[in-house]
């Protein structure tokens, strides 16, 4: 992930049949805006499925529940904006409200 002390950018790679997060999966502390590069799949956020293809945006605010699935026969790429970051440099969660580091 690339960022500042107030954003995070990072890149997500799903193979087809592959998924990430689960039912429970949330963030506690950033909103997090998904953009399909290229791909298909399906986001299920809070119970809600949404489709996902080429150009699709999708924003999953704080608190959300969510999972990611690619359902298509090419790996899923996205992009992930995170405001404020969602992850250490080494990729564990950040807690809500504490600044990404250096």
């Amino acid at each position: 992930a690339l960022g500042n002390r107030r954003s995070q950018a990072a890149q997500m790679v799903l193979p087809p049949g592959k998924s990430e997060g689960n039912a429970r999966n949330r963030h506690s502390g950033a909103d997090q805006w998904l953009f399909v590069v290229e791909g298909t799949g399906t986001a299920i956020v809070n119970g809600r499925r949404y489709h996902l293809g080429p150009r699709s945006l999708l924003l999953i605010e704080h608190g959300d529940r969510h999972e990611i699935r690619n359902d298509g026969p090419k790996d899923l790429l996205t992009l992930n904006l995170y405001v404020p970051p969602a992850y250490t440099i080494d990729g564990k969660e950040l807690p809500a409200g504490k600044p990404a580091e250096g």
